[in-house]
């Protein structure tokens, strides 16, 4: 398998379909928005982008199946499965907020071996693939060099249906409003995921995701020397639900921090 050549291919649909969204938000109106839960949106945008996407990558790796957000596709890889978000950060991009983006991981058996993620916007296209570096338009990059919470940026997102650990959740996020240089919300768990693979920010930490949000990004944050975890320190974050990702200097004392508040 040649992973760099298909995960430049996937550079440029991502770039594609990209043109698309932005193309789009003009045209939203509340009559387009449909709701899937409690504040959780969908457009026909996501729809349609979705569709565009499984079309591409079927004829990338034709034997290949789908994990993706809006369920277009039934088909289940044997051995690679594409897990795809068409539009990370639908709320924004509903409200006209600038920030929205395109994840995509592939996974192979149960390893996931390339992600990218395209913010629209900015035109910044993240991308890594296994055993490569982390790029960011061709550029590599890493992770901060930043050593304590003191010195970190920090990104998370708020709970929008899971309010079960929002007690816990809001005693951490005032924690690290005083000891850190700043906590950021940005809308987008793939572009937060990507900022911290380039460095702006130190740390990201949520939960309540799913796989859509976090593969893409947790890949290439690795890639760019960083780590992930769940809140417990163990590896099921593509799955479980929750993640940290961060650089290495900083993983241990904000692992002690999580599972301070977090506790089960």
């Amino acid at each position: 398998m040649d992973y760099k050549n298909i995960c430049l291919e996937v550079t440029a649909i991502c770039k594609l379909v990209g043109d698309f969204i932005y193309n789009e938000i003009r045209k939203i109106t509340e009559e387009n928005i449909e709701t899937k839960g409690k504040h959780d949106f969908v457009t026909y945008v996501d729809k349609a982008s979705e569709k565009k996407l499984v079309d591409f990558l079927s004829k990338l790796i034709p034997e290949s199946g789908f994990i993706a957000e809006e369920n277009t596709s039934q088909k289940v890889g044997v051995e690679f499965n594409w897990i795809i978000d068409p539009l990370d950060g639908t709320t924004n991009f509903i409200h006209g907020i600038p920030l929205y983006a395109i994840s995509i991981a592939l996974k192979q058996n149960d390893e996931i071996v390339m992600g990218v993620v395209y913010e629209i916007n900015l035109k910044e296209c993240f991308y890594a693939w296994k055993e490569s570096n982390a790029f960011l338009n061709g550029q590599i990059i890493n992770v901060s060099t930043n050593k304590t919470i003191n010195e970190s940026l920090i990104a998370t997102g708020f709970p929008y249906y899971d309010y079960s650990r929002l007690a816990e959740y809001m005693k951490i996020f005032t924690y690290l409003l005083q000891n850190s240089r700043g906590v950021r919300r940005l809308g987008s768990a793939a572009v937060d995921l990507a900022y911290v693979a380039c460095g702006r920010f130190e740390v990201f930490y949520e939960y309540g995701l799913r796989p859509w949000d976090v593969a893409a990004g947790a890949f290439i944050v690795q890639q760019a020397g960083g780590l992930n975890y769940d809140f417990d320190g163990g590896n099921n974050f593509i799955f479980g639900k929750e993640i940290i990702s961060c650089n290495q200097f900083i993983a241990d004392e904000f692992l002690n921090v999580c599972k301070h508040y977090f506790k089960k």
